[in-house]
């Protein structure tokens, strides 16, 4: 356990006499979801679904953090949760957290000044040293730290953002003449083989969808998150209109059958992209190219201003150059600690070593069954 108590002391003392730091549940107080909704700097990941099926997921111990006025209006808003960590890990990023949010790109804190940013985050850095555990907090801007001292900004993974006209009608124009006529055959070939995009209509589209889904990460060697965790999504944000699952069906002789699926939710002037999956029997009908670029497209017509296709790990070549050939803009994202640790040294790509090599090929021979098992038992921790 981390002992950090003493060394912040100074730190949680409240910026002004005129702001309280509460506890709220954001699922029941409609302040929190009107708060999200009107902050230029929230996502979808702030809104109260996306955090109802995160506790349904794995029922960690959430701490919902509200600054509020005298009069009870809401001038921020911080989701955390706390996670055990992995057994045994010595690694900082898998160790015991207080964290916001655990698997999650992006969240923080947000607010309507700095003196209610910082009573939030010194709020949150008091409650860490009470439990002795790590802050871990995900955010794009860069100076989440500033008067902050306590906590340490480093640098994180790119995400790859899409920017669009913002005009409604107007359809997505791909830029690149190299770009857009390759994403053209491809589109065209998926066309050809009878291949078509419609949204998931009900959970027996999303339970084929998870069987691809399971098999993708056991190709990608990434462990899965569990069916509840999609369930609950489908539950709470589908009917809100703000998730859609856009999947890729083949017409055949004696029917259909769905082939591939990406995953988009909607909030603000953003869609966000966040899991996607796809057979590789079937990469020569092009099933992600058609997807994508359909939503990318009905993106545009609707009149949103971004699309986000979410981050790419370090030294995935391949993935960078799939997003940036959609126009797709990389975008530094980062992490911000309390206490600071080392960073790791500089080591060869993991996915060259032997180690990684065996792993993948133990992990690609397992059932989707044992795969499943398996992630849900390491995502628990995290």
């Amino acid at each position: 356990m981390l002992n950090h108590t003493l060394q912040i002391t100074s730190a949680i003392e409240l910026p002004s006499p005129d702001i309280t730091i509460v506890e709220v549940d954001p699922w029941k107080d409609p302040r929190w979801e009107s708060f999200v909704l009107g902050h230029s700097d929230a996502t979808i990941y702030h809104h109260p679904a996306w955090l109802k099926a995160l506790e349904n997921e794995y029922h960690q111990r959430s701490l919902f953090l509200a600054c509020q006025d005298p009069d009870g209006t809401l001038r921020g808003v911080f989701p955390l949760m706390y996670t055990c960590g992995l057994p045994l890990s010595r690694d900082p990023l898998t160790g015991p957290r207080l964290s916001s949010l655990p698997r999650t790109p992006l969240a923080g804190p947000l607010a309507a000044d700095r003196a209610a940013l910082s009573a939030l985050v010194r709020e949150a850095l008091r409650r860490a040293s009470v439990h002795s555990v790590r802050l871990q907090i995900k955010a794009q801007t860069e100076e989440l730290n500033h008067g902050i001292e306590e906590i340490v900004r480093k640098a994180w993974r790119q995400t790859y953002i899409v920017p669009l006209a913002g005009k409604p009608g107007q359809p997505y124009q791909i830029p690149g003449g190299q770009n857009r006529s390759s994403i053209k055959r491809s589109i065209n070939k998926a066309i050809a083989s009878r291949v078509r995009t419609r949204p998931a209509e009900t959970e027996g589209d999303l339970r084929i969808w998870y069987r691809i889904y399971l098999e993708t990460m056991r190709r990608n060697v990434v462990p899965a998150r569990p069916y509840r965790f999609f369930l609950a999504l489908w539950e709470l944000m589908r009917s809100r209109e703000i998730m859609r699952l856009l999947l890729a069906e083949q017409q055949t002789a004696t029917g259909s059958r769905i082939i591939g699926g990406h995953l988009f939710f909607t909030f603000g002037s953003t869609v966000t992209y966040a899991f996607g999956a796809s057979h590789a029997s079937d990469f020569a009908l092009r099933p992600n190219d058609i997807i994508m670029g359909q939503a990318i497209n009905d993106a545009s017509v609707a009149g949103y201003k971004f699309v986000d296709l979410g981050e790419v790990p370090k030294g995935d070549d391949d993935l960078a150059r799939f997003k940036t050939k959609w126009g797709a803009e990389p975008v530094r994202l980062y992490r911000y600690y309390f206490p600071d640790f080392p960073d790791a040294d500089p080591s060869p790509d993991k996915k060259a070593g032997s180690a990684f090599v065996l792993a993948r090929r133990i992990w690609s021979q397992l059932p989707l069954g044992v795969t499943s098992w398996l992630g849900d038992r390491i995502y628990k921790y995290l």
